[in-house]
């Protein structure tokens, strides 16, 4: 018997264990890519309309990221920000990204101009600590309604959320779960987050929400380990492999009306060898 630690990026395969609704999820996403960036390069690519994305957040350590992965695979890009003029300095120089000025706490009818004529949303929105103990249901619940609404107002069907893992701790049975408590305790920012999610599922738009464990800016590491709502209550993962996982979803059919939650974990295969 011998064993082998499976150094299996993401974009190769996810492990047996992961639940078939989930691995066809991916999968499902990874094949559609690999044609729009076939089709990309085709004789007939200038004709073809660009799919525009507007990520709100843009500036943020995973919604930069989101951005660039978007760019890199050919998407139209309107970064949504709060500052420009630091978006210009921090996101990437290309000729389909547009930046615009965009604050999700804001209200609706601001934020329905900068929507206006995409084909999608994602949202990798976050509050920022300060002295505000109303910050993270000012963005995270309250920013995310008002940026559904807008798109329902604008026209746009695709929304893809990011949101946490343990955000339905409480009925999870995990209660005394240190995650979960830690963050609640900064201004019930899982309890936030759920409510957003909850306005998402009744709204009529096409959705898929992203749970990510705690989020790290290392390179990624390890396998992609994607689950059903409701079932991590701990692990990690990079924020690289949380915008790769928030950009497939929009060219994945069978990522409409789902959730899904994601780490990062080395798995070890074992192998039978004939001796």
């Amino acid at each position: 018997m011998a064993s082998a630690v499976c150094g299996v990026t993401a974009r190769a395969h996810l492990p047996s264990a992961v639940p078939a609704a989930a691995r066809k999820l991916f999968f499902r996403c990874r094949a559609a890519s690999t044609m729009n960036e076939a089709s990309a390069s085709s004789p007939d690519a200038e004709e073809k309309k660009t799919t525009t994305v507007f990520v709100a957040g843009s500036t943020g350590r995973t919604g930069k990221l989101v951005v660039e992965k978007l760019l890199a695979k050919g998407f139209g890009v309107v970064a949504g920000t709060t500052d420009v003029s630091r978006a210009r300095g921090s996101l990437p120089q290309d000729p389909n990204l547009q930046l615009v000025r965009a604050d999700v706490t804001e209200g609706v009818d601001k934020l329905v101009e900068a929507v206006r004529g995409v084909d999608a949303v994602v949202c990798a929105t976050g509050f920022r600590r300060s002295f505000d103990p109303f910050a993270p249901w000012k963005v995270d619940n309250f920013g995310t309604v008002n940026l559904v609404e807008a798109c329902r107002k604008a026209g746009v069907a695709r929304f893809v959320l990011v949101s946490s893992i343990l955000v339905n701790g409480a009925a999870m049975g995990q209660l005394l779960n240190p995650a979960y408590i830690v963050l609640n305790l900064l201004g019930l920012t899982l309890v936030a987050k759920l409510q957003a999610e909850n306005h998402i599922r009744k709204s009529g738009i096409d959705y898929t929400i992203v749970r990510p464990g705690g989020l790290t800016d290392q390179p990624p590491t390890g396998n992609i380990v994607m689950e059903p709502e409701d079932t991590l209550y701990s692990g990690s993962i990079s924020r690289s492999q949380v915008a790769e996982v928030a950009v497939e979803a929009l060219v994945c059919p069978e990522s409409s009306y789902k959730v899904v939650e994601i780490i990062a974990r080395w798995l070890v295969c074992y192998t039978t060898m004939n001796q």
